[in-house]
């Protein structure tokens, strides 16, 4: 059982805790993933690694309310406890060598951007961290990516806050103005990584991607995080998550994706009425 010692939430569908797991917190690194079961019988969910504390012994998760999993990890209040909480999985972002990185994040995508973004800064590394959300209400960890960047270029798609459009733009404008990265590392939504490749690949800087499909027991025996990476078959949750954005076949990624949409929204609205009368016959 691992007791969450912090829960915030950083807007209206994006959660932060921090969570006591002082194993996990020894060896974790950025780009790393954890396991987690809210409950005894809840569902396996990977979630990326946002931050830890060595001294603490704790690990920091972020999350998005999406399905039942993390509605039920959500319903946990600080001084509970998340029953399974397994980690570090897949490989840690490689930074070793790199001196001037743009690092793209999207969404809540970003919580799993500004761990890579603070290692890079933290060992010398010139950072141009380029950020974007749908609009000012749903914009996370501003003040800590500012902390950690040389640049930072907020984007949001109705212009209610930084400067109105997509991720891409000021991308693409800094290659063009001669800004030469040694490698652009992008987080996000499928279709946001998919962009920022095609603008990446015209002027052949190298980019990293970090994939996140369903996964279950998160060792490669099950294949559900099963990609096509170089026409072969990779599996994020032991080959990655991180791979060369130019060789990752993100249509079929997107494809695969979308299967389970329907199933996770049923479970979710099982998952919020089971909440709900928990509550209520707590009060009676």
């Amino acid at each position: 059982m691992y007791k969450i010692v912090r829960k915030e939430s950083l807007n209206p569908t994006v959660t932060l805790m921090e969570v006591e797991a002082p194993l996990v917190a020894r060896k974790a690194e950025p780009g790393q993933f954890i396991i987690f079961r809210a409950t005894e019988d809840g569902e396996r969910i990977p979630l990326t690694i946002a931050g830890y504390d060595r001294e603490k012994g704790t690990v920091t998760i972020i999350f998005q309310i999406v399905g039942a999993g993390t509605e039920i990890l959500n319903s946990l209040n600080v001084g509970e406890y998340i029953h399974d909480f397994v980690g570090p999985l897949g490989n840690a972002t490689e930074v070793e060598g790199l001196k001037k990185v743009a690092v793209v994040g999207g969404g809540v995508g970003c919580a799993i951007a500004y761990p890579v973004a603070k290692k890079l800064h933290d060992i010398g590394c010139e950072v141009t961290s380029i950020v974007g959300f749908r609009n000012k209400d749903l914009i996370i960890l501003e003040e800590e990516f500012k902390a950690a960047s040389s640049n930072y270029i907020l984007m949001t798609d109705d212009g209610s806050a930084g400067e109105k459009g997509v991720v891409t733009a000021p991308l693409e404008e800094l290659i063009k103005n001669g800004e030469e990265f040694d490698e652009v590392i992008a987080i996000g939504p499928l279709i946001m990584m998919k962009f920022v490749v095609l603008t990446t690949k015209k002027y052949n800087v190298k980019t990293v991607v970090s994939m996140n499909p369903i996964m279950v027991d998160g060792t490669g025996m099950c294949g559900c995080c099963r990609l096509t990476v170089g026409g072969q078959t990779k599996f994020a949750c032991v080959d990655g998550p991180d791979f060369d954005g130019f060789e990752v076949d993100f249509d079929e990624a997107m494809a695969r994706g979308g299967i389970y949409k329907p199933f996770e929204l049923k479970a979710r609205e099982e998952a919020c009425n089971m909440i709900a009368a928990g509550k209520t016959a707590g009060n009676n």
